[in-house]
Parts: C-alpha cells; sequence; structure tokens
C-alpha cells in the first residue's frame, strides 16, 4: 500500500512524473510543447498553485511549485489526466500515457534547497547528456529571468481541444518568486550562479552531448538506454539546512503514525477520529475530520 501524502499550505515542492516505460512521449515538438505549456497554466490557475520553473524531457518532466491551499493532488490529477489524454490523441495512440508510480513531490525545506532544484530542474537536458546549454533545449524549458516577470499568454491547442468548449482561448502563465527570497533579482542571481555551476560540471563530465537534432529526430516509442538501478529510495523531504530537514522528517514520522493509528480507528467505525493535519485523500474522498487546517 502507498503510504498516504502529507500535504500542508504553502509547502514549496520539487514534482516529478515519468512517462510509462521511460518512452519519449513528451519529446519535443511545438504541438507537444504548446498542448503542456497551456494545460500547466490552466492547472495552475484552476487549483492557485505558484509556479516557479518547470523542464519537459523527453520521457518526464521536473516542475518547482509552492501549494498555498493544500491542492497539489487535484491539481496533478486534472493536468497528468488532460496532458495524457491530449497526446494520446495527437499520437493515435491509447495506452497509459504516464508510468504506474504518481508523482513525486519532494518537499523543499528551506530557501537553499529551493535554489538548488530549481537549477536542477534547469539543468536536468544538460546532466542527462542532450545538448551543452540548457537554454537551447527544443522543450518547455523556464528561464530564470522569467521568474517574478511578466505574464506569458499561451494560447489554446488547435488539436483535441473543443473551440466551442469552457477551456478558455488563451490563458496566462506566470512564474512567481519563491517564498524565502526578498526580491524576484535576489532570487535569480542565486540561480543563475548555481545552474552555471551544475551545467559546467555536466560539461566536463561528459563532453560529447546529443544535440538538437538528434534530441527532435527520436522516435517517440524509443526509450532511455540509461536504466535507474532498483531500490532507489524515493525521498519527500530535501533541505540544505540540516536542522530544517530533520524537523520535516520527524514532522513525517510523526503524521504517518497518527494517520495509521486514525485509519484503523476509521475502519473499525470511528466517525469521530481526527485525522492529522496533512490528510488529504480521506478528507477529500471521505470527509473526514482533520486537526487543524487540514
Amino acid at each position: 500500500m502507498t503510504a498516504p501524502r502529507l500535504v500542508l499550505r504553502g509547502a514549496t515542492y520539487l514534482v516529478t512524473r515519468r512517462c510509462t516505460q521511460r518512452q519519449f512521449l513528451l519529446r519535443p515538438s511545438k504541438a507537444t510543447n504548446q498542448v503542456v505549456q497551456y494545460l500547466l497554466a490552466m492547472a495552475a490557475k484552476r487549483f492557485d498553485i505558484e509556479l516557479h520553473a518547470y523542464c519537459v524531457m523527453s520521457n518526464h518532466f521536473h516542475l518547482v511549485v509552492t501549494d498555498p491551499d493544500a491542492r497539489l493532488p487535484a491539481c496533478m490529477q486534472y493536468f497528468d489526466g488532460l496532458v495524457g489524454r491530449a497526446l494520446n490523441a495527437l499520437l493515435g495512440r491509447r495506452e497509459n500515457f504516464w508510468g504506474s508510480d504518481t508523482f513525486s513531490a519532494v518537499e523543499l525545506t528551506d530557501p537553499r534547497s529551493i535554489v538548488d532544484k530549481v537549477a536542477y530542474t534547469l539543468a536536468n537536458p544538460v546532466e542527462a547528456g542532450l545538448i551543452r546549454s540548457a537554454s537551447r533545449w527544443p522543450g518547455l524549458w523556464s528561464h530564470p529571468e522569467a521568474i517574478g516577470g511578466d505574464e506569458l499568454l499561451v494560447r489554446r491547442p488547435s488539436h483535441f481541444f473543443n473551440p466551442k468548449g469552457s477551456l478558455p482561448e488563451s490563458i496566462a502563465l506566470k512564474l512567481t518568486t519563491p517564498p524565502g527570497f526578498p526580491t524576484a533579482a535576489a532570487f535569480q542571481e542565486l540561480l543563475h550562479a548555481a545552474l552555471a555551476e551544475k551545467e559546467a560540471a555536466a560539461v566536463k563530465k561528459i563532453g560529447t552531448f546529443l544535440g538538437v537534432a538528434r534530441v527532435l529526430a527520436q522516435k517517440v516509442t524509443a526509450r532511455t538506454s540509461r536504466e535507474e538501478p532498483l531500490g532507489q529510495l524515493n525521498p519527500r523531504v530535501a533541505g540544505r539546512d540540516a536542522r530544517r530537514r530533520t524537523e520535516r522528517l520527524a514532522r513525517l514520522v510523526s503524521f504517518l503514525a497518527d494517520y495509521r493509528t486514525a485509519l484503523r480507528e476509521w475502519r473499525r467505525g470511528n466517525r469521530s477520529i481526527i485525522f492529522p493535519a496533512g490528510t488529504y485523500l480521506m478528507r477529500v474522498a471521505c470527509g473526514v475530520a482533520c486537526a487543524g487546517a487540514g
């Protein structure tokens, strides 16, 4: 059984989701980029998610977001569901689009970890050996200078979406400054340095890169030859500040223990049991009472 998520108001996360069998179903193209960008803007607005950075690779994506109202699971269900359906229609396929695992959401506990994970997100195409400079990635990639800048108007794709339907013809996509930084410029300065460091280390290590033309020529049914080792940990918390990281891990352990106790009581018929703050699925699906704001 999958462990329950701890979903609290105001948390900042690195979010990741992978395509089924690591296939290149998100391979960059004008149509794919437009679908994903439009639905990312729709999901962020619909669920009041603050978007800070994103990178869509050929077989997975990374987002860095803040969740003011503890609605991230609903946001990702909406986003992943529509992206899968729209791109399956574009590719002429019917199978599952996403891998069997749900999305990963790693809570970022302090400003330094936010800088590190945004830099990690944006450096992904370089560290994967695809291009020498992340800004040349032909897929969706958010430029550091866009953080805290003007809104980008994204038009609704012409395929799959009903022009007479309820979704708007265009929607604004805005990148906001993550919490913990006084200004967008202050965050950008730290991010530029961290991104440059990651790119330089990857270039030195890898040497030869696939290149944009060969990335675009890959078949969507192909898959990466780089297999991830089995049994890897699936972290839920990341932080550069040891004290904050320890506090968040202790909070998570306490939440899991309290949740399991409450769930046992609820299954025994005790409908007055109070679930711990941060309970999501049982609160949404079954209407259980939660401590605090839920």
